[in-house]
């Protein structure tokens, strides 16, 4: 069987409240500490990308989400060189409802939460999500970074 190119994918959410979105401030990761982003993560394996949102949506925030509150928003493929080159493929997906309270539960991997407006992001944020959500805004379902 041939082998294939191998590509990383990650989930990531965008919680709606109205005008305003949530970020989280990384801390402790060892990959743009101290930039915000979005509650996200890689895939195990064994599991669809909707799982995943809904997962890493209860491990980092501590809330529930239905799937069919799960809207994919944008497709970002990029190039990353760190740790090393790699490829990735990263799914927005965006929801208004869940169940819970918004918490941070990693307390050890993000140093807060912020609500925010699309036209108040933090200077200091994760370069592939700052260019998610601005083509989000500019209502581009795909892009591409750093090729």
């Amino acid at each position: 069987m041939k082998d294939y190119f191998k590509l990383i994918p990650a989930s990531y959410v965008i919680f709606r409240r109205g005008d305003e979105i949530l970020l989280l401030q990384r801390a402790n990761t060892g990959y743009l500490d101290g930039s915000y982003s979005l509650p996200a993560g890689h895939f195990d394996g064994d599991e669809s990308a909707v799982n995943v949102a809904i997962r890493e949506a209860k491990e980092e925030v501590g809330v529930s989400i239905n799937a069919e509150d799960l809207q994919l928003k944008h497709t970002l493929h990029r190039l990353s060189t760190i740790p090393i080159k790699n490829e990735r493929i990263d799914l927005f997906f965006e929801t208004s409802k869940w169940s819970g309270e918004i918490k941070n539960m990693e307390p050890e991997k993000s140093s807060g939460l912020k609500w925010v407006t699309y036209s108040n992001l933090p200077e200091k944020m994760v370069p592939e999500v700052r260019q998610a959500l601005e083509r989000i805004v500019a209502g581009e379902s795909f892009s591409e970074m750093n090729f």
